[in-house]
């Protein structure tokens, strides 16, 4: 999505699959994108934040700062530390919620909105945390958070709108 619309902005092809892309689009398609973008990332965060403060309140931890916690993959690794349950937990429960937040506000496209919001989640951990995150349980909880969030929204996107869906098999008597 982040080079389908790069590309259509400068008008060039970076990526040549079967051809050209088709660039006779106009502004108002990546308006469109990019506002479904930054609905999609306000959505993310505002998920996330909600999730860590009823994992802070349900957990009763006090030692999380909850403006750092979508950031913060410092925490050590323990199943019987508050904190990192706190992380763990707020960030699953995050990408599945926001899977199925994401089929409803960009429909059949989760998958790539899903890709494209982690991109900026990671980029944003490197600005706030002033570091590259180099351990692997926050790359695992990560990884698997958006694979989740990708087959979920996937799945409630097919059940939902699975009439305006386009199959292969239609388009070739197109």
């Amino acid at each position: 999505m982040l080079w389908d619309c790069c590309c259509r902005c400068c008008g060039t092809t970076l990526i040549k699959r079967h051809g050209a892309l088709p660039l006779k689009t106009n502004i108002n398609d990546t308006w469109v994108v990019l506002q479904n973008l930054l609905m999609c990332m306000v959505t993310f965060y505002s998920l996330y934040y909600i999730t860590v403060s009823l994992c802070i309140g349900l957990l009763r931890v006090h030692e999380v700062d909850s403006l750092l916690a979508p950031f913060d993959y410092t925490t050590q690794p323990s199943w019987q530390s508050p904190k990192y349950l706190v992380s763990v937990i707020s960030m699953e429960v995050t990408y599945v919620l926001g899977g199925l937040v994401f089929a409803w506000i960009v429909e059949e496209w989760v998958w790539d909105y899903a890709i494209t919001v982690t991109l900026l989640h990671i980029a944003m951990t490197v600005a706030v945390m002033s570091d590259f995150p180099s351990t692997e349980h926050w790359w695992i909880a990560l990884g698997s958070g958006l694979v989740m969030m990708i087959f979920g929204g996937q799945l409630l996107a097919y059940k939902l709108f699975r009439n305006n869906f386009v199959y292969p098999a239609d388009l070739q008597n197109f």
